[in-house]
C-alpha cells in the first residue's frame, strides 16, 4: 500500500513541476510583450528558458513516458504540450515527442489537437508544407500569414474534420491577436529571414 501511495505522490509532484515549467514560459512571454520585444529575433532569455524547460521535461518523459491525462491530469498534460511546442531549439526532442504523442493520441490519452499543432510546427521548421495551417509568421508584405501549406482547399477540409475554423478566418484572428499584443513587424524582414535560416541549420532543423 505504501508503494502505491508513493507513486501517486510522485505523479502529483511531477504534475506540479510540469505546470511550473509552463507558467515560467508564459510569464516571460507576457513580460516580453509588455516591453515590446516579442516579434523581433528569438529573444535570448526566452531561448534559454525554452531549452531548459525542454531538458527538464525530457527527463520527466524518460521517467514516466509521455505526460498523459491519466498520469498527470489534464492541466499538466496540456502544459507539457506547450513546453514541447516551444522547444524549437531542440528538434530531436520535438520529433521524439511527436512520435510519443501519436501513440497516446491513438490510445485516447492525450488531446489530438496537440498532435495537429506539433505536426505542423515541426513541418514548418523542416521547411515542409503544413497540413493544417496552424503556424504563422510575417510575410514579405509585412502581414502575419500562415507559413507554407500544401493546398488551401485540402487544408480547410482537414481543419473542418477536426473542428477548426477556416484558414482565412484564423488568419484574421491571428492578425488581431498580434495587434492586441502590440507585436511589431520586424524592422528588417530580409535580415530576419537569413538569420532564421542560419539558426535552423545551427540547431539541426535543416542542413
Amino acid at each position: 500500500m505504501r508503494n502505491i501511495k508513493n507513486i501517486r505522490m510522485d505523479y502529483r509532484g511531477i504534475s506540479k513541476k510540469i505546470i511550473e515549467l509552463k507558467n515560467k514560459d508564459l510569464e516571460l512571454r507576457d513580460a516580453l510583450i509588455k516591453d515590446g520585444q516579442l516579434g523581433e529575433d528569438y529573444n535570448e532569455e526566452m531561448e534559454k528558458l525554452h531549452n531548459r524547460n525542454a531538458e527538464i521535461l525530457n527527463e520527466i518523459i524518460d521517467t514516466i513516458g509521455y505526460p498523459t491525462i491519466d498520469k498527470v491530469g489534464k492541466e499538466a498534460s496540456e502544459s507539457a504540450w506547450l513546453v514541447i511546442q516551444h522547444s524549437i531549439g531542440q528538434p530531436n526532442f520535438m520529433r521524439k515527442c511527436k512520435k510519443l504523442l501519436e501513440i497516446v493520441v491513438n490510445e485516447k490519452k492525450a488531446n489530438p489537437m496537440n498532435l495537429v499543432y506539433l505536426t505542423d510546427r515541426i513541418a514548418s521548421f523542416e521547411e515542409k508544407p503544413q497540413l493544417f495551417g496552424t503556424q504563422f509568421d510575417w510575410d514579405e508584405n509585412g502581414q502575419l500569414s500562415p507559413k507554407p501549406f500544401d493546398d488551401l482547399t485540402k487544408v480547410n477540409r482537414r481543419r473542418k474534420s477536426i473542428g477548426l475554423n477556416t484558414l482565412e478566418e484564423q488568419t484574421e484572428i491571428m492578425r488581431r491577436r498580434v495587434k492586441n499584443e502590440n507585436q511589431s513587424l520586424p524592422t528588417d524582414l530580409e535580415k530576419r529571414k537569413k538569420e532564421l535560416k542560419k539558426w535552423k541549420r545551427r540547431v539541426g532543423w535543416t542542413k
